[in-house]
């Protein structure tokens, strides 16, 4: 589901080249819902209204390259709209956007369904 940003795919390289330490993430990790798909290098169009808000993600360890949720995200009171990604943002201070997805079907919601990844749905991998 999830692929790295760029600058976050840079940091990795560099720090697993020896050139940079690696900036580790500010938890909680959150999980924001866009209606239009995020880019490597730009985030998407993410989802506002209703009772929307980013939710908290935990994840598995890491096995055989891949990691996944440990968690349902659940997001209640959603605004009429067609959910087709996600971004993964940090929290820091200024949040720092670190993967990308889409949604293996778009969803489109009602106003006032709740939307809901299962847990183990989420993966990230690096191969």
């Amino acid at each position: 589901m999830a692929n790295l940003v760029t600058t976050e795919a840079n940091a990795i390289l560099n720090a697993s080249s020896g050139q940079a330490a690696y900036t580790a993430v500010t938890t909680p990790v959150k999980v924001a819902l866009v209606t239009a798909t995020g880019t490597a290098t730009a985030p998407g169009t993410e989802v506002a209204g209703g009772s929307y808000a980013r939710q908290t993600i935990t994840f598995a360890a890491s096995a055989g390259g891949s990691i996944s949720s440990n968690v349902a995200l659940t997001y209640p009171n959603m605004p009429a709209c067609t959910v087709t990604g996600v971004d993964e943002w940090d929290s820091a201070g200024t949040p720092v956007r670190r993967w990308f997805g889409a949604l293996s079907a778009s969803k489109t919601v009602n106003a006032g369904d709740t939307f809901s990844i299962a847990s183990g749905s989420y993966t990230k991998t690096l191969s």
